[in-house]
């Protein structure tokens, strides 16, 4: 198995010398899968295309999860004016 990480990593740096990163990506990815414990099989046959790596910087509790983002052209309402929060409109005159 190690002859078989050898001639990937020999792959990925001739893809990387070639501009050809994509190729360099999914040598990585079959890398990280054959030292992860993968047969070499299951590694050509892993579909890695929608998988995404962490960007750094993004760890810890809390990070992975989706933001959402509004719709363009959305601008959010006027706040309410904090003189007139929890008052209500008046009702009238006063009885006595």
């Amino acid at each position: 198995m190690t002859e078989t990480i050898r001639a990937l990593q020999e792959k990925m740096e001739a893809a990387v010398r070639a501009l050809d990163f994509e190729e360099a990506k999914r040598c990585r990815d079959r890398i990280n899968l054959l030292r992860g414990g993968a047969t070499e099989v299951k590694a050509e046959e892993a579909d890695m295309s929608g998988l995404a790596r962490q960007k750094p910087g993004a760890m810890g509790l809390g990070t992975n999860h989706q933001r959402r983002t509004p719709p363009l052209g959305w601008t959010p309402p006027p706040k309410p004016d904090p003189m007139t929060k929890g008052r209500s409109a008046p009702r009238g005159p006063r009885r006595k």
